[in-house]
């Protein structure tokens, strides 16, 4: 019991520690950020609107293929399919983008990682605030579409901030282990890529859950992205507040801590040994 207790009081310092550099350093994230948005894009002709072409392309050939194709319902539980799938494409391109990305972000950086007065643990935070800014873009296209497919305003759109903070705090963790493990184990980043493969799947981004056999329902909901995802339609589509699912934030919330904790030891233990290898 003890070494728990002393294992959160060591994480709770070194968190608040974390937080203070970064507040401290607020500047320099910022223009790394805002660098590394216009350099994802950099050369081509178009630039940042790929950031909106491509999930929008996306979108609309899943919905050719799943209402034309398959023959799929036009409505979900009362809601354009069309919106119901908007809103599950644009959690999970923020969560794929933002946790790919943050997997190679010590690589791609590493000129600044040799730097010994640089505060390395601001990387990964680089990477999820730069897909942020993505995101924030994509959100505003998705309100169109919702809009002209008949969904009405209501202050629930704005509950999607708490789950965009949920979001964060999970890649943060997530940012941190893969990305301290991509160094010194290179097959990490291609093992983020088969999990992001077979997450999507999972995740109820086209299917419905109701049509989940119960018994299977509750392993599904363990999904971390399920949460979210559902959140985002609890927030743009159906009016109901995150205070209403107790039983999911707490399951959330207690995946996310850990994954959080792991992340803090695991960068902790590896960044030592990050300028020997890079």
């Amino acid at each position: 019991m003890l070494d728990f207790l002393f294992i959160g009081m060591g994480f709770l310092t070194t968190f608040r520690h974390f937080l203070t550099g970064l507040y401290k350093s607020r500047q320099v994230v910022w223009r790394l950020t805002k660098r590394d948005y216009k350099n994802a894009y950099l050369g081509s002709f178009l630039g940042v609107l790929w950031t909106i072409i491509q999930p929008i392309v996306m979108i609309f050939v899943l919905w050719l293929i799943f209402t034309i194709g398959f023959r799929v319902n036009r409505d979900v539980n009362g809601v354009p399919f069309i919106a119901y799938l908007t809103l599950g494409m644009m959690a999970w391109n923020f969560f794929s983008n933002a946790f790919l990305s943050s997997a190679n972000v010590f690589d791609q950086y590493s000129y600044l990682v040799q730097k010994l007065s640089f505060r390395v643990s601001l990387l990964p935070i680089v990477k999820i605030l730069s897909a942020t800014l993505t995101h924030l873009v994509f959100i505003g296209v998705s309100t169109f579409i919702l809009v002209i497919n008949g969904v009405n305003f209501s202050f629930y759109w704005f509950q999607f901030v708490y789950y965009l903070f949920a979001l964060l705090v999970l890649l943060l963790g997530l940012g941190f282990i893969v990305s301290s493990l991509q160094v010194f184990v290179k097959d990490t980043l291609q093992l983020v890529k088969v999990i992001l493969r077979f997450g999507f799947w999972f995740t109820p981004i086209i299917w419905n859950m109701e049509k989940i056999p119960e018994q299977f329902q509750f392993y599904m909901k363990l999904n971390p992205m399920y949460y979210i995802v559902n959140g985002y339609r609890k927030s743009f589509l159906y009016g109901e507040g995150f205070w209403e699912d107790l039983d999911g934030m707490l399951i959330y919330w207690s995946f996310t801590l850990v994954v959080l904790i792991l992340g803090v030891i695991i960068f902790k233990r590896l960044r030592p040994h990050f300028s020997d290898v890079l």
